[in-house]
């Protein structure tokens, strides 16, 4: 019963902060560029995002006649499954979260590669040759920057001893992994944005080159459930970025009379800080050019990841 508490819990919240970080992107990027962010629906716009899901349910929700159906259907829902059962191995508090597993980092890496099929399936499915090129692009930057996203947390590894984000978010009671990781920290920012497909790196669903990218033919709730699927996206990668790098639950230890408050507000407010990171992001940066993007992964990423996992197992053995 309790387990199911708990369940209920992380879905609810969750999906809360997915349809928050909606409203928190576009106030947040009206103030970055002086200008009004939703306003009108509600009190200081606050029932803009109600009104969005409204507007998608009642859409017809229309397949294109040249699709192949199936795979069309089934696309959508495969971003929306991987990503939230990533978020079951996510602990928030001490004894608030819905599997301690010993494997939780691999089991976080494994979802994340394949969420990659909903974008490659979604852009082959449509039948549009915008949405293949954006579903080649997607699978492409995905699996590329997987490649370091996975060896960037291996010095996080070696460091705690253990895969178990608990485990590790223990192991960071003296110093956070910010502090020695912090190479493996900016590759793994970097990826973690890239493998979501977010400005700047949103090249999968280029408006000015590939109309809306892999999803070009979706309407209604299958559009919403990539949609709510990219801002879950964004809450799960701020999530791991604190629980490995920053302490998760952990307060900070410069702040007088922290322990007082509840860890799963520091967690939180953790989380909000990188959600809010990100979402400037897309005000702050131009979209690179795709072979640039590429080259930078490959030429520059990858060598910098493997220095660090070097670095630190030489001096984890000097000890």
């Amino acid at each position: 019963m309790a387990i199911g508490f708990i369940i209920a819990g992380v879905l609810l919240m969750v999906i809360t902060i997915a349809a928050a970080n909606i409203f928190i992107e576009r106030r947040l990027l009206g103030l970055w560029q002086d200008r009004h962010g939703p306003n009108r629906t509600g009190f200081h716009g606050i029932m803009q995002v109600p009104a969005d899901m409204i507007k998608i349910f009642l859409k017809e929700d229309w397949i294109p006649p040249f699709a192949d159906k199936p795979v069309f259907i089934l696309a959508p829902a495969v971003v929306m499954t991987t990503i939230l059962f990533s978020f079951a191995i996510v602990p928030f508090a001490p004894g608030f979260q819905v599997a301690d597993s010993n494997i939780a980092v691999l089991f976080f890496l494994a979802n994340s590669s394949l969420g990659a099929y909903s974008v490659v399936l979604a852009g082959w499915a449509s039948n549009n040759k915008y949405t293949l090129i954006g579903g080649l692009r997607g699978a492409a930057q995905m699996i590329s920057y997987e490649v370091f996203m996975g060896l960037s947390l291996l010095g996080v590894v070696m460091m705690s001893g253990t895969f178990s984000l608990k485990g590790i978010v223990v192991a960071q009671q003296h110093i956070w992994f910010v502090i020695p990781q912090f190479l493996g920290f900016l590759i793994f920012l970097i990826a973690a944005v890239a493998e979501s497909h977010r400005a700047p790196f949103d090249l999968p669903e280029a408006e000015g080159e590939l109309i809306a990218g892999f999803h070009t033919e979706y309407s209604s709730i299958k559009f919403g459930m990539f949609f709510v699927g990219e801002y879950l996206g964004i809450t799960l990668i701020s999530a791991i970025i604190v629980t490995l790098f920053f302490g998760g639950w952990l307060p900070p230890a410069f702040i007088p009379y922290a322990n007082v408050v509840p860890p799963v507000f520091w967690f939180l407010f953790k989380t909000f800080c990188f959600i809010s990171f990100i979402i400037l992001l897309r005000a702050s940066l131009p979209r690179p050019r795709y072979d640039q993007f590429m080259e930078v992964g490959w030429k520059i990423l990858l060598p910098l990841t493997l220095l660090n996992i070097l670095v630190t197992a030489a001096l984890l053995l000097m000890k």
